[in-house]
């Protein structure tokens, strides 16, 4: 949408940043005179901002930081904050001080202009493209707001704050980064010379409450009998993948369905960076680690994987599986730990299945087709396909059912399908979930393990709102 290409170079190239709309108190458009001073007015705060914050570094002790409660330290920075105003000759009401307290606390103690974002509960994710562009994901859609940093020099100085938490470091030699804030949030930053326009920074926010369930079904990303019957899957020890696309759920539905593991049983939960949320007592979190600065002490998926079958499980779920760890995975299914779960990146059911195939040879083990194709048609039990649509809105768009093998290819049926049937004016879509009529195979064991489902449920003919 931003990029248009130069036909010399082929590179694709940026225009300059326009400011966002400004609307005023009655919600009404402001016309680009009025945003212009906006603007205006927005850098000369930031300019101040950034002035105050200096001369705050030079004025306090940096070391007894540590040692004050928080409260006491916002109110004599608030203090020497009002004091430098005052040296500055800046004519600013109550309000806009208390404002500028608070933004070089931020600074001080926070992620800077970054921290209102973090804040706000109704963001997802936060999106930086170089200093001067930063975006938000609030109800699945991306927005452009009105937050900038200084130049890249400040914004590399945030960067460094978030990295340098988790005992890592960001610079030409090293210029691409994962880390995790203090609230779980995963982070990505990438760093020039890989990054052409300036730095970028993605976070992904970790929620306070985890989604269940109940919330997807008031959502409407899953049905009310269906979620019903995904809490019969899990239950009764089905091995899931969940597939989907980036933003799809995926990690979300993965919390959801994990609520419903029963209490008593031993899960060993493994993810490149921690996000899932379970609620049980008897959970044990492994983390995979990074290579150091000397390219040393990584600690892969897979080395987690493998060690976790001698930690006694029950149930392993692998945040998502990307690598050679997918075989070592299956086998675990394969041997006594059912009801196992994971994730994968793939547009369709079927395609989630190639994707693990793939993955099962990165483990260069040089098996035959055959045999990858078999272990996982014995390994899954379900596969949920999730999707993010052009309306931000976020649903289960299939459930299918693995049945095993017809000479060398994987048999599956889809069970449900969800049925796009119309786009209103404001861009929402509208549909309704369907099944196909198929009775599922793992409904004997449903019986044999005394859960009961509708039955009415799988009738072709009875949509799922």
């Amino acid at each position: 949408m931003f990029s248009q290409w130069s036909g010399r170079s082929g590179r694709a190239q940026m225009p300059p940043a326009q400011p966002a709309v400004i609307l005023n108190s009655a919600g009404i458009d402001t016309g680009p005179k009025e945003a212009a001073v906006a603007q205006q007015r927005s850098t000369a705060n930031l300019e101040l901002k950034l002035t105050i914050h200096r001369r705050l570094l030079d004025s306090i002790n940096l070391a007894a930081i540590e040692k004050m409660p928080q409260e006491q330290f916002r109110r004599e920075v608030g203090e020497i904050v009002r004091e430098l105003l005052r040296e500055e000759g800046t004519a600013l009401n109550l309000g806009e001080q208390n404002q500028l307290v608070e933004d070089v606390l931020d600074e001080v103690l926070g992620l800077g202009p970054l921290e209102p974002l973090i804040k706000d509960q109704t963001i997802t994710d936060i999106l930086v493209n170089g200093h001067d562009r930063v975006f938000i994901e609030r109800n699945g859609l991306l927005e452009l707001t009105p937050v900038r940093f200084k130049d890249d020099r400040h914004l590399l100085r945030i960067i460094d704050r978030i990295v340098s938490a988790v005992g890592r470091r960001v610079d030409e030699s090293q210029p691409m980064v994962d880390a995790r804030l203090a609230d779980g949030s995963r982070v990505n930053a990438i760093v020039p010379p890989l990054a052409i326009d300036g730095p970028m920074v993605s976070i992904r926010k970790f929620a306070a409450k985890p989604i269940d369930m109940d919330r997807l079904v008031e959502l409407n990303a899953v049905p009310a009998a269906m979620a019903e019957l995904i809490e019969g899957v899990v239950r009764s020890r089905r091995n899931v993948l969940i597939s989907g696309g980036t933003g799809s759920g995926k990690t979300t539905m993965l919390n959801a369905m994990s609520a419903f593991i029963n209490g008593r049983e031993r899960i060993i939960t493994i993810e490149d960076a921690a996000e899932l949320q379970l609620q049980q007592i008897h959970v044990g979190r492994l983390e995979t680690r990074p290579a150091n600065v000397e390219g040393r002490g990584e600690i892969s998926q897979r080395e987690l994987v493998k060690n976790a079958l001698r930690m006694r499980p029950d149930r392993i779920i692998v945040g998502e599986v990307r690598g050679g760890e997918a075989f070592d995975m299956l086998q675990a299914m394969n041997t006594g730990h059912e009801g196992s779960m994971t994730t994968v990146h793939a547009n369709s059911c079927r395609d989630a299945l190639t994707r693990v195939e793939q993955m099962i040879g990165m483990a260069r083990l040089d098996l035959p087709t055959m045999t990858m194709r078999s272990q996982v048609a014995s390994a899954l039990h379900v596969v949920l396909q999730l999707d993010r649509m052009g309306d931000g809105s976020r649903r289960l768009v299939s459930m299918s059912e693995l049945t095993g093998m017809e000479g060398d290819i994987i048999t599956m049926q889809e069970i449900f399908h969800f049925q796009r049937l119309s786009t209103d004016a404001d861009g929402m879509i509208h549909g309704r979930f369907r099944a196909t009529g198929i009775r599922p195979k793992f409904m004997r064991d449903f019986e044999a393990r005394g859960i009961t489902v509708d039955q009415e449920i799988f009738n072709p003919n009875k949509g799922m709102e």
